[in-house]
């Protein structure tokens, strides 16, 4: 799975184009996780990249560390500790089978 927007459907009511969104699972702890201290420059594409080769993959960084990095930018602020998770497979298995029955 590589265009997580595909799910994205536009809808029209009352001759308006409407959006469904996309639903993100929850991402448990797994002993495999790694956790790093972020710094200057850090930005979640690019730890997507460096962690799973796929900067577009930086919102699975985000969604794990929801209560420290906000989705609507790619910056980090240095100093945080994020968790990067390790099960990716399994997060995006989850991802479509969640979008899919949506």
């Amino acid at each position: 799975m590589r265009n997580r927007l595909k799910y994205i459907e536009i809808k029209k009511k009352k001759n308006q184009q409407v959006f469904n969104g996309i639903r993100y699972p929850n991402i448990p702890l797994s002993v495999n996780d790694v956790y790093v201290v972020t710094t200057s420059g850090d930005r979640l594409d690019l730890l997507a990249d460096q962690f799973y080769n796929d900067t577009k993959l930086w919102w699975v960084i985000a969604t794990a560390n929801r209560d420290l990095v906000r989705r609507d930018s790619l910056g980090i602020k240095p100093g945080l500790e994020i968790r990067i998770p390790a099960n990716i497979t399994q997060i995006l298995k989850s991802f479509e089978k969640f979008n899919k029955d949506y």
